[in-house]
């Protein structure tokens, strides 16, 4: 292991070893079933603490690249052969569950509210402004910074579009897309996602969902152009794919096929690193990443942006670049300051941490009982 880890970098030293141990295993350097060097091994190779090694592995195992053997060490459980195999994976039969109505995730209203004051009382007259037909670049500047920092997803302003909500924006890429192309679905998956392709009489499949995410032998055998997936957790079953699973999805798209990337609740993670994103671990541009702002801040904040490849900025400006932004000035200036004052930052992170402690708690009582 010959691993440089830099000082004057300001990426942690941790997420510097994270990285370049996950290049090497997706590289195939340390292969399906084989042993990482104990964190000993590893500290007194990089030069770190194994404090330091232990926060990476610890990443690696949330993620799904390794896992932890009782007195035995790490091993490696990603394959990129993942995914070639047919058949081996259960068809879940899941019912969606009623959506709490305060599970305490929203921001809180003080400081929705003190932000909105400050909004008014500083910006009277841009509030009244036009938006502009991708969005305010108050809030695109600020998402893009965010996004960098918090997810690792590297974009231009341009890339960015702001809308009024995920059916909205959902909509907005058919148009791009085209509606003659086949898209495929989860299997189950979010009513509105059908319900808008009926309205629109797009042709789309569903492929079944196995323990986790789409099963192998159903993706592989789809004739689809486009694959619509929420990785993070699919709803309604709650399904997150792994890393092997991430990997293959890109595998399958392959530099023609496109994947829509709805990231739905990724915010809330109990991971110490969000999972990774097909936008940023795509390297055919062939990804769109989208999100909103209806968990994590209110669920009456229609708002929502996506991420285009940068290979179709052109042509949407060219398809759709005449479509007015659906999002009032307001509410987008509003985000923008709670995104680039860090309050976003806070609550996510305080949620994060309350979702942490409940876990760890029920571990407990599972370890006593």
């Amino acid at each position: 292991m010959q691993y440089r880890i830099d000082g004057k970098e300001k990426t942690p030293a941790y997420l510097q070893l994270y990285r370049r141990l996950r290049e090497d295993i997706v590289g195939g350097v340390y292969l399906y079933g084989t042993k990482l060097p104990s964190k000993r091994v590893t500290a007194a190779e990089t030069g770190v603490s194994t404090i330091t090694v232990e926060r990476a592995y610890e990443l690696l195992t949330d993620e799904g690249y390794i896992e932890p053997r009782e007195r035995s060490g790490y091993f490696v459980v990603f394959r990129t052969s993942d995914g070639f195999v047919g058949g081996g994976e259960s068809v879940l039969q899941v019912e969606a569950a009623p959506k709490s109505r305060n599970d305490g995730t929203e921001l809180p209203f003080g400081v929705l509210a003190r932000t909105m004051r400050r909004v008014i009382s500083e910006c009277a007259q841009t509030v009244m402004e036009r938006s502009p037909n991708k969005g305010r670049t108050e809030l695109r500047e600020a998402l893009k910074r965010y996004l960098a920092a918090s997810r690792g997803i590297t974009a231009d302003v341009e890339q960015i579009v702001i809308g009024s909500g995920s059916e909205y924006l959902y909509g907005l890429v058919t148009e791009l897309l085209g509606k003659e192309l086949l898209y495929a679905v989860e299997s189950p998956t979010y009513k509105k996602i059908e319900q808008l392709y009926n309205a629109l009489e797009i042709k789309y499949e569903k492929l079944a969902m196995g323990t986790n995410g789409i099963e192998s032998a159903a993706l592989w055998s789809s004739g689809a152009d486009v694959l619509h997936i929420s990785p993070y957790r699919s709803f309604p079953s709650g399904i997150s794919a792994d890393a092997s699973k991430r990997h293959e999805y890109l595998r399958w798209a392959g530099e023609r096929r496109i994947i829509i990337e709805d990231d739905f609740e990724s915010e809330f993670s109990v991971s110490q690193k969000p999972e990774d994103t097909l936008f940023s671990l795509t390297a055919n541009d062939n990804v769109i990443y989208m999100n909103t702002f209806t968990r994590t801040v209110s669920r009456s904040l229609r708002v929502g942006y996506m991420i285009l490849p940068k290979k179709l900025t052109a042509e949407f400006e060219r398809k759709l670049g005449f479509y007015s932004c659906t999002v009032p000035t307001f509410e987008q200036l509003v985000l923008a300051e709670l995104i680039a004052g860090g309050d976003f930052e806070r609550h996510i992170n305080r949620v994060r941490r309350k979702k942490r402690k409940e876990l760890d708690g029920k571990t407990d009582r599972r370890e006593v009982f």
